[in-house]
């Protein structure tokens, strides 16, 4: 009867740890807590672990016990980073560099083949030339941070989701998603919570002395946008702040005209604007307005690009968290690549505001 007991664990141990089900690395229970367990004598626990031990599968260390120290052999993923964003922000630089990281330390493979144009239009014609690539790599799933910047942005997206579907690979968005909110796609998105970040930064210009704020983008801005906006349209709401459609300016900020749309009262106005791309140009020319930034105005931004500290204005921004979005992300489609399964999520994270000498009065 216990020589049948003893085979039964040793089967049973032996395909828990096959299976990967005991992990490598697991320390096993200590012969004498087995021994209670099963109700046999330690001698006999020992066989059973000596038998794994022949095996290969545990090794016994004095003073440390006994663990496993088989590794399940798992087959290398290889996943496709579709960012034609990276070109227009630094961001999706950082965050295909951290992705790049985890290949030391992960069984993965990383694809990141022409996704860093500075043009617009270059970007929008390779997008679906990259897409194609990735499929014919058959990789097991794809990060795609939606295009932006361009006309047929909105079309683009669809036809790359359409492509990947069809393919039957797992797509996780990174940043935004590929409708306008509050529509929602069916594909998990990870990204910061912009809705947070843009109340957050909107009260730091309200504390700081702006009576009338207003928010600033360029055409074809990013879906996360308007998060931000919402964001921003509450914090003044809760403050008691006027935000009307006329505070909202979508255009670029080097055009006098659209600077001209921002109505100064100095020393109470603020202006948040969607990302320190955006505000480093109104920096650079806010001054042909005769206004000058600390004494007449406020500016905030979003990223915390490596530039924003070295401006003439040192920029106060909001950082995103990079490595998080990369890590959680990672996670998410390491559970769907296995079996294809689609799951709709949002997951957002909070970052860090990063005070500088552009929100202060002096």
């Amino acid at each position: 009867m216990a020589s049948k007991k003893i085979n039964q664990s040793i089967k049973k141990f032996r395909e828990e740890i096959l299976s990967g089900e005991i992990p490598y690395g697991y320390l096993l229970p200590s012969e004498k807590q087995l021994a209670e367990k099963m109700q046999l004598s330690r001698p006999t626990v020992s066989k059973i672990y000596n038998v794994l031990c022949e095996e290969g599968l545990v090794q016994k260390k004095a003073g440390h016990g006994t663990s496993v120290i088989y590794k399940k052999n798992v087959n290398k993923h290889t996943f496709g980073l579709l960012f034609p964003g990276a070109g227009e922000s630094e961001i999706f630089g950082e965050i295909s560099d951290c992705f790049l990281n985890l290949e030391k330390e992960n069984n993965v493979k990383f694809l990141w083949d022409g996704t860093i144009a500075n043009d617009a239009m270059i970007r929008q014609n390779t997008i679906l030339e990259i897409c194609e690539s990735y499929l014919k790599n058959k990789v097991d799933g794809i990060f795609f941070a939606p295009l932006e910047m361009v006309e047929n942005a909105s079309f683009l997206n669809n036809k790359v989701c359409e492509m990947i579907d069809r393919n039957n690979i797992p797509i996780i968005l990174l940043d935004r998603d590929v409708v306008l909110f509050p529509l929602r796609s069916k594909y998990p998105v990870i990204g910061l919570d912009n809705y947070r970040a843009g109340y957050m930064m909107t009260q730091h210009l309200i504390m700081n002395g702006c009576e009338k704020i207003y928010f600033l983008c360029r055409k074809g801005s990013a879906n996360s946008v308007y998060k931000r906006i919402m964001g921003c349209n509450s914090s003044c709401f809760d403050a008691g702040i006027d935000f009307e459609k006329e505070h909202l300016i979508v255009g670029d900020p080097a055009d006098i005209e659209v600077l001209k749309k921002i109505k100064i009262s100095p020393g109470k106005t603020g202006v948040l604007c969607v990302n320190d791309s955006t505000a480093s140009i109104l920096l650079a020319n806010i001054n042909k307005l005769d206004v000058e930034v600390t004494k007449d105005i406020l500016i905030a931004g979003f990223d915390n690009m490596k530039y924003s500290e070295v401006l003439q204005v040192p920029l106060t921004t909001y950082q995103q968290p990079i490595k998080d979005i990369v890590s959680e992300s990672f996670k998410v489609m390491l559970n769907i690549a296995g079996n294809r399964e689609r799951i709709s999520m949002d997951i957002v994270i909070g970052g860090e505001m990063i005070v500088r000498k552009s929100t202060t009065f002096l």
